[in-house]
């Protein structure tokens, strides 16, 4: 039997010209790429591309001939086989372009910490942005980050850290009748039960329908909110042993969000709920 790794490599061996003539080709991706949104025209591919009919017509016959595109009316779209392909091509792109767009955050801290199904959607973080403090606001990233709880109508979060000023904003919010479900590591659960201004605020939210707390014994090298609104992502150094507080990831895409509340049921489904009363 053959290794995974000459499995695939004999594969690319055998398709590697195939690979090479799509890829190779800005406009042959392009037109799948587009494709893979809906049915175009000529016309549209034009515009989309920004290249002319001479150049898109014999591109699209180069698709056709490996039963990729089709067209009829006028019209061109992808072939069941052209779904398939163009959708992993897609989601190359965004991987890399994700990774590409804020290098020195993701060269800089452990990313393993993500977990391996999110880690490997990680595209849907394309659509983000880096907020980063500065010496002339030393405070940006945490203020960025107070602001966001601020604008939540619910708040989802997962955490191996906590401040005294997140605590309090989070008893502010849930005393207004926002949602809140958090999702805490076993120190972290123990810091709140046993430290001061910590189980004070505990103390405060008892009771409320709208807040739960969960703990978890898996190890968390990162921390996440997500609300309706907004995607904030934090991580450890590469050395694994600090949280870096000066730099998150902030993203108000759909999918970015989508992403994170997957991320979040991820913990909360390897956690237990808290009774904010017995602590």
């Amino acid at each position: 039997m053959k290794s995974e790794d000459a499995e695939v490599l004999e594969a690319y061996k055998d398709i590697r010209e195939c690979v090479q003539s799509i890829l190779r080709s800005r406009l042959q991706t392009q037109i799948l790429l587009s494709l893979c949104r809906g049915i175009k025209t000529l016309g549209q591919l034009r515009e989309v591309t920004g290249s002319s009919s001479q150049a898109i017509i014999p591109k699209i016959r180069k698709l056709e001939s490996l039963h990729l595109v089709e067209g009829e009316n006028r019209e061109y779209r992808l072939t069941p086989v052209g779904k398939v392909v163009s959708s992993g091509i897609d989601d190359i792109i965004r991987t890399i372009g994700t990774f590409r767009r804020h290098d020195d955050f993701w060269a800089n801290h452990y990313i393993e910490a993500i977990p391996k199904p999110l880690l490997k959607d990680i595209s849907d973080l394309l659509d983000s942005e880096i907020v980063i403090d500065a010496n002339a606001d030393i405070f940006r990233s945490y203020a960025n980050f107070l602001q966001i709880l601020k604008d939540a109508d619910r708040i989802w979060g997962v955490s191996s850290v906590t401040t005294p000023g997140f605590t309090e904003a989070i008893v502010g919010r849930v005393r207004e009748g926002i949602d809140v479900d958090l999702v805490v590591s076993r120190d972290i659960a123990e810091q709140l039960a046993l430290q001061e201004p910590y189980k004070e605020c505990l103390r405060a939210l008892a009771g409320y329908p709208n807040f739960r707390l969960r703990a978890t014994d898996k190890e968390m090298k990162l921390g996440v909110t997500v609300t309706d609104k907004c995607l904030s992502l934090g991580l450890y150094k590469k050395d694994e042993i600090t949280y870096d507080r000066s730099m998150d990831l902030i993203s108000c895409d759909e999918k970015a969000i989508r992403w994170g509340e997957r991320l979040f049921n991820y913990y909360k489904e390897r956690s237990r709920i808290i009774d904010a009363n017995a602590l």
